[in-house]
This record gives C-alpha cells, structure tokens and sequence, in this order.
C-alpha cells in the first residue's frame, strides 16, 4: 500500500499561530512564535487520529510586501512518524517544501512580492525550489506572484532591505 502525503499531513493557516508552534519555534530560536498573522501550520494525523504540529512557518503582510520568517519543524514528530510517511514526505519535497508551496499560494494574491530574509543554508535551498530569487547580498530573497515594472521591483526591494533582518 503506497502511502500519500494528504493521508497524514494537513497543512493549514491558524489564527492562533503561537498556540499551536510556541514549542517547536522557541526549541528553534529560542524566542516566542509571532503573535500577528499570518500563520501556517503543517499538523501530523497521527495513527490515533490526533493531529500534532509538525510544522510552522510565519508571515507578515506590510503594505504591499509579505515577509516570510520563522519557518521551523519539529524533528522530534518526525521520527514518530512511520519510515513510509517520512518517505512520502521527502518524496514530495519535505514538509516545509510543502508549507511555503501552500503559503505562496495562498498569500501571493495579497501581495505584489513575498520576502525572505535567509541566511540558513538549507532553508535557502527549499525557498529556491518554491521560485525565490536571490536579491540582494547578503540574504534578501524575493518571490514575485506578478509581473511589476522594474522600477516597482527596485522600490520594493529597497523598502524591504531598510526592514533589516526578519
């Protein structure tokens, strides 16, 4: 029997984001989860039927940019998942792949850019394969959900870059 993904994992946006990652994000960053929207949780139906947080990623919706942050998975959920769920899941590009794909689609229509600010090696990869481009040095990413003038692009870009790190 071939397991799917969508059998087990149940990715969706929360209101309460902190509720639901406040322990994965502070065994991540060793800070608290962001209060303010927007959140995306990728939850585990484990074999009892009980869903479990596996994955959290956040967003912040500023003027016409939505900054992407805070993405983090627990490990320790992970490995009580089965060897074919984990298969299916690395399958399938991992689950935080499987997060960012979600949010771009369900945000990029909210706005005319989505930012990341990314120094981490592996997360820099999974925001490459979801179409982010690098910008600007040293960690300025960019996925753009519509064509804007290059003027625009550069506007934005600049507006993000005087945020700093997020």
């Amino acid at each position: 029997m071939t397991v799917r993904v969508e059998d087990f994992l149940v990715i969706s946006e929360v209101s309460e984001g902190a509720a639901f990652a406040e322990p994965i994000f502070q065994r991540k960053y060793r800070a608290s989860a962001p209060y303010f929207p927007y959140h995306v949780v990728s939850f585990w139906k484990r074999p009892d039927g009980a869903f479990e947080p596996v994955s959290y990623v956040h967003f912040w919706l500023r003027d016409s940019m939505m900054l992407i942050g805070g993405a983090c998975t627990d490990g320790n959920v992970l490995r009580r998942m089965s060897d074919a769920e984990r298969a299916a899941i690395d399958a399938a590009g991992g689950v935080n792949y499987l997060a960012t794909r979600f949010s771009l689609k369900r945000y990029g229509p909210m706005c005319d850019v989505v930012f990341g600010h990314c120094g981490d090696a592996r997360s820099f990869g999974i925001l490459m394969r979801c179409g982010f481009q690098k910008e600007r040095e040293p960690y300025l990413i960019a996925y753009w959900p519509r064509l804007l003038s290059e003027q625009r692009r550069i506007e934005l870009i600049d507006a993000a870059e005087a945020i700093g790190p997020f």
